[in-house]
C-alpha cells in the first residue's frame, strides 16, 4: 500500500503521466497543491506542507530575481517589463518584500539605478543583479547594496569591448567566480540594441577582471546554477518562448548538464548532456537544495527532479512560475508575476546556495 499523503497533496498515476496530458494535467490550474510523481518527493515536502499567497499587486510585480537577504528576512524581486502611462519606454521595477513579526509580508519599492533588472544573486552585503541595459544604456553585472540609498556600481558590461546583449541570471562559485548567462531577450523585447554577441554562458574573475565564455550553442540560455559540491552546473535553454512571444513546441525547453572541471589553474564546462526537459512552458530559475535535487519555475508551478533527472514532483501554482528561492530551512518564496506565494516543506530542506551563507531555520546567520 502507498504511504498516505499530506495535506495539499495530489498523487498523480502512471496513466496520468502519460496520456490525457494536457486534458488532466495542463488543465486551467485553479488552487496550488503539490503533485506527487514519486514517493521521493514525500521526503521533500515533508508531512505539513503548505501554499501562501503572501503578497498580490494589479501588476506583475514579481517575475525575476528571488534573491533572500537573510539579515533582513527580506526578498528582492523583479518585475516584467512595464510601460508605464504616457510613458515610451520600458521600465522594470525592484521591490523588497519584508517579513514582519506577525508572519504577514509587506512591499515596497527599491528606489535604485539598475537598467531593466532581471536575475540576480545573493553577493557581499548586497544583490547582484543582471541589468539587461537599455537603448542608451549598457547592461552587465550590478551590484546593488543592501541599504539606502541602495547605491550601484557596475562589475562588468562588456565582452573585451563588445557590449552583453541583455544579461539574464547570474550565480558565484566559492572560488569568487561569477558565471551568466546572456540571450538576447531584451533586444527582442525592444528595449536593447541589436545584438553583437552570440547566446553564451560566461566566467567572469571579479579580482582579475578576467571573463571568458564557458559554452555555447544554446537559443536563449536563461537560469543556471551548480550543484551543491559545484560539480555540475546545470543550464536551463529558453529557446521555447522568444521576446516577442512567440512560441514554438520543436525549440528547446530544456535543462542541460555540464561537468565542471578544472584545467591550467581555471574551471571549464564540458560533458554537455540533457537532464531534464520541461513537459509545460519552459525551465526558467533553477536552484539545487542541499540533498542535490533540482528545482525550476516552469509553466505549471515549480518542477523538482532528483539527482538522477527523475521528476519526482511538483509544486503546482496557477500561472505557473518564473523563479523562486529559498528563504528560511524548509521554505521557498515563490515568484507568480502579480502574486508573491510562500511555499513550506520539510525542515529537511534548504538551498545550496544558503547553505553556504550558513543559515539557520529563523533566518539568521
Amino acid at each position: 500500500m502507498p504511504p498516505s499523503l499530506p495535506p495539499n497533496c495530489q498523487r498523480i498515476s502512471h496513466v496520468q503521466r502519460t496520456i490525457s496530458t494536457n486534458s488532466l494535467l495542463h488543465q486551467k490550474l485553479e488552487n496550488p497543491y503539490f503533485a506527487l510523481y514519486d514517493d521521493a518527493f514525500l521526503d521533500i515536502v515533508g508531512s505539513d506542507p503548505s501554499i501562501t499567497l503572501a503578497v498580490e499587486k494589479d501588476y506583475p510585480f514579481a517575475h525575476e530575481v528571488g534573491v533572500y537577504i537573510p539579515d533582513q528576512d527580506a526578498v528582492y524581486v523583479t518585475s516584467s517589463p512595464l510601460r508605464p502611462a504616457g510613458s515610451t519606454e520600458q521600465t522594470i521595477k525592484i521591490s523588497k518584500l519584508s517579513r514582519l513579526h506577525d508572519g504577514s509580508w509587506r512591499s515596497e519599492e527599491v528606489p535604485t539605478s539598475v537598467p531593466m533588472g532581471n536575475g540576480g544573486i545573493n553577493y557581499q552585503s548586497g544583490v547582484l543583479f543582471c541589468g539587461q541595459g537599455t537603448t542608451t544604456e549598457a547592461g552587465g553585472l550590478m551590484y546593488m547594496e543592501g541599504t539606502l540609498p541602495y547605491s550601484v556600481s557596475t562589475l562588468i558590461d562588456s565582452y573585451h569591448g563588445r557590449l552583453f546583449n541583455s544579461v539574464n541570471d547570474v550565480v558565484t562559485h566559492t572560488d569568487g567566480s561569477i558565471w551568466f548567462t546572456d540571450p538576447i531577450y531584451g533586444y527582442e523585447q525592444g528595449f536593447r540594441n541589436k545584438p553583437q554577441l552570440p547566446c553564451q554562458v560566461y566566467c567572469f574573475d571579479p579580482i582579475s577582471g578576467d571573463v571568458r565564455v564557458v559554452a555555447d550553442g544554446f537559443g536563449r540560455p536563461n537560469g543556471l546554477c551548480f550543484s551543491p559540491d559545484e560539480a555540475t552546473m546545470y543550464i536551463t535553454d529558453t529557446d521555447w518562448i522568444h521576446g516577442d512571444g512567440t512560441v514554438d513546441p520543436l525549440r528547446a525547453s530544456t535543462i542541460y548538464a555540464f561537468d565542471v572541471i578544472e584545467r591550467h589553474g581555471s574551471q571549464f564546462l564540458a560533458n554537455k548532456r540533457v537532464f531534464a526537459m520541461a513537459d509545460c512552458g519552459i525551465p526558467d530559475g533553477i536552484k539545487c537544495d542541499v540533498q542535490g535535487n533540482v528545482y525550476s519555475g516552469c509553466g505549471d508551478g515549480v518542477n523538482v527532479w532528483s539527482a538522477g533527472a527523475k521528476l519526482v514532483g511538483k509544486i503546482m501554482i496557477p500561472g505557473g512560475v518564473a523563479n523562486f528561492c529559498f528563504t528560511r530551512k524548509g521554505e521557498l518564496a515563490v515568484l507568480n508575476e502579480t502574486r508573491f506565494w510562500i511555499v513550506r516543506i520539510s525542515e529537511s530542506r534548504q538551498g545550496a546556495l544558503l547553505a553556504n551563507l550558513r543559515i539557520d531555520s529563523e533566518g539568521g546567520k
